[in-house]
Formats: C-alpha cells, structure tokens, sequence
C-alpha cells in the first residue's frame, strides 16, 4: 500500500455540491408554487448543425407528462459515449415549470455537486431556484445530468453499507499506515461496488459528456442558444459547455465559480482555508450573540472548538440509533452548516447539545449533507455521482512533495481543520483511469458570462470567481460582499437585479460590480 499522505480534496470538493437543495432542507425556505397549469407545449427541436449520427436524439420528440401543480416532465435519450453515438444510450430526467406570462425561452438550471439533483431542486423549490421574474419568463427546466438520481445513475451501497461507509468510526488511529489502510479498503470496496452496481455507465460520467448532454436538451427543448444558471460545480459544466460550443453560449451565469485551470490538489487547500474563514465568522457572530455555546475572545473560542473535536475523537458520543459521532461526521455537520449564515443558529443548537452529550441534531445536520433521511434511507444517489464525476474529471496527482507543501499550508491556515482534511485519495482505487484534464477555460466567441462571486464563500472561494472571469474572453464578475455560498437569490437586490437583467433581457452588468 502506498502510505504518502493524500489530498482528501476529492471528498470535500463535495462541499461545492448539492448546496442549494441543503439550503432548502435545513432553512425550509420553499417557495410557494405557482398554482396555475398550463397546457403542456412541446416545440420543434433545433437541430442546425447537427453531425448526421447525433440527428437521432436531437431530432426526439419529447413526451410530457404532468407531475405536480404546474409542472410537467418528460426523459431524453443521450449517447452513452459521445465519441462513439452508436455504443449504447442513456436517459436524462427532465421537469419543466412553463413560462407563466411571456414566454422568453427555456432556462436550464444546475445545482450544484457533481451530483445534486437539478430535477428535485426545481421541483420542490422552485422560488429557491429561481426569481419570480424568472418563472414568468422562462420554461425553468431542472435536469439529473448523466449518474444522477432519476437519470441512468450510478449505483453503489445499499443504505446500511453507506451508513457504515460515511459513518463508521475507524479503529485505527487517525494519520497511522493502519489508519490509511483500513480507508483504502473502504473506497476500495465502495468503488468495486459502483462499478457492480452501475452496469457500465461508470468510465461515461464525465463533465465534459455531462456538457454535450446539455447541448442535447438544449437542442431538443427547441433553443437554438443556451441561457443557463449553474450554481457551484454547476459553473464548471456551464465553463465547460462554453468551451465546447461558445457560439450558443449566450445567456450563462455561473454562480459560486470553482476555477477550472487550479489542480486538484489546490481545490483542497483552497476549500480548507475557505472553511476556516468561515468558522471563525460564525463564531465572532455567536460570542456577539445569546446562546452562544462558547465564549471568552475569538481566539478562546476556537480553542474550545478544537478540543470539543478532540474530545469526540478520542470519546465518540452515541446517537439514539446507534450511530456514533465521531470528530469527521462532527466535521460534516459543522461544514454543511457553513454554507449559509441562515444556518448559524442550528449550528449553535447542535454544539451546544454535542457539550451536553447528545449528537442527535449534529447528526441530523451531517445527514443532510449526505442525503439520508430519518429512517435511515438515503434520498439520492449524490455520494455515488460525486465520486464518479470528480474520480474521472481530476487528473492523477502522484507528486508526494506538492501535497507535503499542500497539507502544511493547511496546517498553517485551516488549524481547525487540517487534522481531519488528509487522508487516502478514493480515486486512487476508483475501476478508471481519469480522462479530464485542468486549464483555464477561455470560451472564445461566447456571448458574455456572467460570473458572480461570494466574498467569504467557504465552498467555493471568492478568488475562484475572479478567476474564472478573467480567464473568460467574455466574463463579467459581479460581487456579492458577505458571508455564505452563492450570491444569487439569496436576498441581495443588487446581484437579483443583475442576473435577471442579464438572464431576461441581456442586460450586461458592469464587470466588477459590487453588491
């Protein structure tokens, strides 16, 4: 076994994942449902350009069928592998909310991962999604790209083997050769399921298949250009569907960018440093604040912190079903409440029990990062596509000194963190070999991207958005100042004013526009 040290920045990029549905599940913030149903409208697919063996499924005719107070749904068939149309298919789960007033064209949507589900997210909140403006305007269309959910999906554990993958407690030491080896049997044993389970879909799940899949339905959805909203790993495949077709590449806004051109590696560093801003914004506004589980200064905060992760490492506290906390499912719960500043008193309410001895509300908190239900069902298949997606994306990094200078300047700059961020690479003993490869994404002849960045976005970190709009021929960064992942649709008037203004009438905010 190779004992080196390795990034575990595979897994935590999930962080950048199913955020906006997290959003909703832990904030309940829903939106209420337009209660008006439309006929359902099927138009003319665009199918100029098209290579003669793509012309079968761009040239489908889609099936609508109704699924809930004005919303309809319907499934495209795509290529298994782009590069050779005639090696099997795949279907792609659509739902669309059609325009409720004028009709502008169709709005496609991703949340966030890889892996979030874009179906459910517009589905069951769509006002989270999207703005009011939107909705009248756009048939809103949320998709599970290719391994996700209700498409051809990646298929691995059952729920008792995930709950003992995500949940268990290693019996080794954490940072011994036993440690790490006990992990690796564990990825190892959860890829060896997936490529089981998955019935050969597993070396296809890629961003940049996943992006041609976007131009499909598109195509089918009879646009002849893409206007597009992807939060998080959303804009990487919205980057990424501009590089491969920067001519209908008119209307993108890409929210909470993560940088195409940094190496894995750095997502890592970048993320932990990320989260430990965050942590200590959290707790300078709860010491401000009653029911505050620490107190003194900042600093004797974070301290009280560390050791309360020390403590249920060295001491796991049992749940009411039998699961134990441990310091990384404390992690967990602690990163997925990061993510907006809304979640900040549920944070409190958990540790404040955890210092009591009961883990039961961090561990609802961990649950819904991983999307496991109270019974102990998991909603999605979000872990699973995570790793397919970012196992076949991120080039192999074999580079022992590269990732010693990585974790030591997370030792420096994510304290907190740091102990719980290493660990054995899952990918290393995923069944492929990855095909994706790191560089700057230009899109040239693309109209104008609109990329919007959160100054103190743990996930996804504000200079990943400065980034990916100076790398853009054509990108326009606005930016939301504050705490939390994503800017958009998150209360600020001036960033709502400026996506919108873009998405409905190709209004260009001015680049570098601060909110």
């Amino acid at each position: 076994m190779n004992n080196r040290p390795a990034s575990r920045l595979r897994r935590l990029t999930a962080v950048v994942a199913g955020l906006a549905v997290a959003a909703v599940a832990l904030s309940g913030c829903l939106y209420a449902q337009i209660p008006e149903i439309k006929p359902s409208v099927t138009r003319e697919p665009d199918t100029s350009g098209v290579p003669a063996d793509l012309l079968p499924y761009y040239s489908q005719e889609l099936v609508w069928d109704e699924c809930g107070a004005g919303f309809d749904c319907t499934d495209v068939t795509a290529p298994l592998d782009w590069e050779n149309p005639s090696a099997g298919e795949i279907s792609l789960a659509v739902v669309r909310h059609q325009a409720t007033r004028e009709y502008t064209g169709s709005l496609l949507i991703n949340p966030g991962g890889p892996g979030a589900s874009g179906f459910d997210f517009v589905a069951d909140s769509l006002g989270f999604a999207v703005g009011a403006d939107l909705v009248e305007q756009f048939d809103v269309i949320g998709f599970d790209p290719r391994g996700v959910g209700r498409s051809t999906a990646v298929r691995c554990f059952d729920p008792a083997e995930m709950d003992a993958y995500l949940y268990d407690i290693p019996a080794a030491e954490r940072g011994t050769p036993e440690w790490e080896a006990e992990l690796t049997e564990r990825h190892r044993q959860f890829a060896e399921a997936c490529e089981e389970g998955s019935d050969g879909i597993l070396p296809h799940i890629t961003t940049v298949n996943a992006a041609r899949d976007l131009d499909l339905l598109r195509g089918v959805l009879g646009d002849t250009e893409l206007n597009y909203l992807g939060y998080s790993y959303g804009t990487f495949l919205g980057a990424t569907y501009a590089k491969l077709y920067p001519d209908r590449a008119t209307r993108l806004v890409l929210d909470g960018a993560i940088d195409p051109s940094i190496p894995g590696i750095d997502v890592g560093v970048t993320q932990a440093l990320g989260f430990e801003s965050a942590l200590r914004a959290y707790l300078e506004d709860c010491l401000a604040s009653s029911g505050c589980p620490f107190n003194g200064t900042l600093e004797e905060a974070l301290a009280d912190f560390q050791a309360l992760l020390a403590s249920v490492e060295q001491r796991p506290l049992p749940n009411g079903d039998g699961r134990m906390l441990g310091a990384d499912t404390l992690v967990t719960g602690v990163i997925q409440a990061l993510y907006s500043k809304d979640f900040w008193p549920t944070l409190s309410d958990g540790l404040e029990a955890v210092l009591q001895g009961d883990p039961s509300t961090m561990f609802f908190i961990a649950d819904n990062y991983n999307g496991r239900s109270e019974d102990g069902e998991y909603l999605d298949n979000s872990t699973e596509a995570f790793r397919a997606y970012n196992c076949m994306d991120y080039p192999v990094e074999d580079d022992p000194a590269a990732e010693a200078a990585a974790m030591e300047k997370i030792r420096r700059g994510a304290p907190t963190f740091a102990p719980y961020w290493e660990g054995p690479d899952p990918c290393e003993v995923w069944p492929y070999p990855p095909t994706g490869t790191r560089g700057p994404i230009a899109a040239e002849g693309s109209g104008p991207i609109v990329v919007v960045g959160t100054t103190n976005d743990p996930a996804t970190p504000y200079e990943w958005s400065e980034s990916l709009a100076a790398q853009l021929d054509n990108g326009v960064l606005v930016t939301r100042e504050g705490e939390g992942h994503t800017g958009y649709n998150k209360g600020n008037r001036c960033v709502n004013e400026a996506v919108e203004g873009f998405l409905l009438d190709g209004t260009v905010p001015k680049d570098g526009l601060r909110c």
